[in-house]
């Protein structure tokens, strides 16, 4: 006889284990099925460890400038074991908090494989035996994987994928990272922080390339101030490890081959979903290049059967699945009866994205360029950090801030920042944008003093010719 449920989640990553919390929340009878660890990959191999990483390098980074805070230390150095050591400490204690939530929202968990059989029936697999589930729904939140490329296949000895680099067998030396998006770059910042020779190589023509152009170009000058090397509109053809490294043929923007030798690479060119042997195809549900095709509330053309996350269409980040997960739960429960339950659909133009290298990035909505093309008449304004008082306080005064608004209805169209703390800044234009707030909107708002959260502000001011502080 097969288990019974009201809903069945099968993956637990930030889209799956909220989304089953959000369930039991609605009184729904609720199950998660997961194969590995609780909290996905985000909380154990993504996101979290690895924003534990990067805050090791900054800590490097501003002890080795102590000096300049009036500050006097002796030699400091990396320590790549207990750096590591950290960052797992830091995953398990979330993964123990996320065993916790379940526990707490009364939600019953599978470890194992999980297979969709049928609409509404599951089969778990765990050391050889196989239970039976039975559910009225079933949400996919399986997520993605590393891509691999054919000519480097990872090893976890010298060619890497993110999850190697968070347990690295040694420290590189000299190190290749191959694809400068968010995964990229943030792994290049880090190693570079703590004392490896980084070289980045990008296919298309600018660094970061989802974002605004005048970010990328900033980003690029800086890492490359600090010790980087960018090659942009290039490619690595081949790759081939030895005993003492690997070798790689690298075609540059001028179309010539070069050999260069490294100690390791990191390979971060995007992902493949984790749709394989799920019982999807049996099923008849429809993908897009491997990806699951959803509605607006997640859900996918068999009925009963819902998509959240990275398994789905992008963008792939774990704020977007997380809130998919509570979109399609929503619109679960509301189809089992709830009337007090309001689903809403998701714009993807209101999603932020974030890139914790050193300067870190952050932006929402379209770019300056991409404003433009879609046939706005925009009102474009930055302001600079050395013009902020409390980033000349705290020694950051790399970076800006950049508005970009519809000149005709001053709807706020998109925003870009790239400096200190502009990660945790960027929440205050998403609530603008979600909300449909107007120049006037930001412009008549009181913003504390002295905060980085000033720059928002100048930065409207700027788009409107009223900017104050430059």
């Amino acid at each position: 006889m097969a288990e019974t449920y009201d809903l069945i989640v099968l993956g637990s990553g930030p889209g799956g284990y909220v989304a089953a919390i959000r369930a039991a929340q609605l009184g729904l009878k609720t199950a998660i099925v997961e194969r590995e660890n609780l909290g996905g990959i985000c909380l154990n191999w993504g996101c979290i460890p690895t924003k534990a990483l990067l805050r090791s390098g900054e800590m490097l980074h501003h002890m080795r400038h102590a000096d300049s805070f009036g500050l006097v230390a002796g030699e400091v150095k990396p320590d790549l074991p207990k750096i590591v050591a950290r960052s797992r400490g830091v995953a398990k204690q979330l993964n123990q908090g996320v065993t916790h939530l379940m526990k707490k929202n009364k939600i019953t968990v599978h470890m194992g494989e999980g297979t969709i059989t049928a609409p509404g029936k599951m089969t778990v697999t765990a050391q050889g035996k196989k239970t039976d589930l039975a559910a009225k729904h079933i949400i996919v939140a399986t997520g993605a994987r590393a891509r691999e490329l054919p000519f480097a296949q990872s090893d976890g000895k010298r060619i890497w994928t993110y999850r190697h680099a968070m347990t690295p067998p040694e420290m590189p030396t000299e190190l290749l990272v191959i694809g400068s998006g968010a995964i990229g770059i943030e792994f290049a910042s880090f190693y570079n922080d703590i004392g490896a020779k980084v070289t980045v190589v990008e296919m298309l023509d600018r660094v970061v390339p989802v974002e605004d152009a005048e970010v990328s170009d900033f980003l690029a000058k800086s890492l490359a101030k600090q010790g980087m090397t960018l090659l942009t509109g290039a490619g690595v053809e081949s790759l081939k490890t030895d005993a003492h490294g690997l070798a790689a043929k690298i075609k540059t923007k001028d179309g010539k081959v070069e050999d260069k030798r490294f100690s390791h690479c990191i390979v971060a060119v995007g992902i493949v979903p984790n749709t394989e042997n799920i019982g999807l195809e049996k099923l008849g549900i429809k993908t897009t290049k491997g990806h699951i095709d959803t509605d607006a509330m997640c859900r996918t053309n068999v009925p009963g059967i819902s998509a959240i996350g990275d398994v789905t269409a992008p963008p792939w980040l774990a704020h977007k699945a997380s809130h998919e997960g509570i979109i399609a739960v929503e619109a679960i429960a509301q189809a089992l009866g709830n009337k007090d339950v309001h689903p809403h659909a998701m714009d993807a133009r209101n999603i932020p994205g974030c890139t914790y290298c050193h300067p870190q990035v952050a932006s929402v909505g379209m770019t300056e360029a991409k404003a433009k093309e879609a046939g706005y008449e925009v009102k474009v304004g930055k302001f600079p950090f050395i013009g902020n008082g409390k980033a000349i306080a705290l020694g950051e005064v790399e970076g800006f801030v950049k508005t970009v608004f519809d000149a005709k209805t001053g709807e706020l169209l998109g925003a870009h920042m790239i400096g200190a703390e502009v990660t945790e800044l960027i929440q205050g234009y998403t609530v603008g944008k979600q909300a449909e707030l107007v120049e006037q909107d930001f412009i008549n708002t009181v913003y504390p003093h002295p905060t980085l959260s000033e720059m928002m502000h100048e930065s409207v001011l700027a788009a409107y010719g009223r900017v104050l502080h430059i």
